[in-house]
């Protein structure tokens, strides 16, 4: 089988990046041998490139800032959830009035100050906001198959 230069030249970015099979090494090294000037070339100027745009490895401690930051927004949005129920449900608070022993029905707090509701309701809508907000961002998708 006859390989041209133009093989081994594509050939080039798998071998120099460690990926080439074992026959495909071989290969490109018998032409190197057979092609002096290639062999030069690619170890002066595809080497340094390579060597530059070649990924570091990861630090040692990604995975356990990755599970510490995980934790911290998932108990962040346990407490907006929280906070959010709180607000809401101190929003739509009532009482119940005892009028000669008797029960006289529900009156909500709202109705008494509108200004205190609105003031719980914005917060607690604030934070349920945030919360639907990071929870579609922590959702995990499944590969589609």
């Amino acid at each position: 089988m006859n390989v041209t230069r133009e093989v081994i030249v594509d050939l080039l970015p798998v071998y120099l990046s460690g990926e080439a099979s074992p026959a495909t090494r071989s290969l490109v090294e018998e032409y190197m041998k057979q092609d002096p000037e290639l062999a030069q070339r690619v170890r002066v100027q595809w080497a340094e490139s390579f060597a530059k745009l070649a990924p570091s490895a990861p630090p040692p401690d990604l995975e356990l800032r990755a599970l510490r930051r995980t934790h911290h927004l998932l108990a962040l949005q346990k407490w907006l959830l929280a906070i959010g129920i709180g607000f809401f449900a101190t929003s739509l608070s009532f009482r119940f009035s005892f009028v000669g022993g008797h029960i006289q029905g529900p009156h909500f707090l709202f109705f008494d100050d509108p200004l205190a509701f609105v003031g719980c309701i914005a917060p607690g809508l604030a934070c349920w906001i945030a919360y639907f907000i990071m929870r579609r961002r922590l959702r995990v998708t499944e590969p589609k198959r």
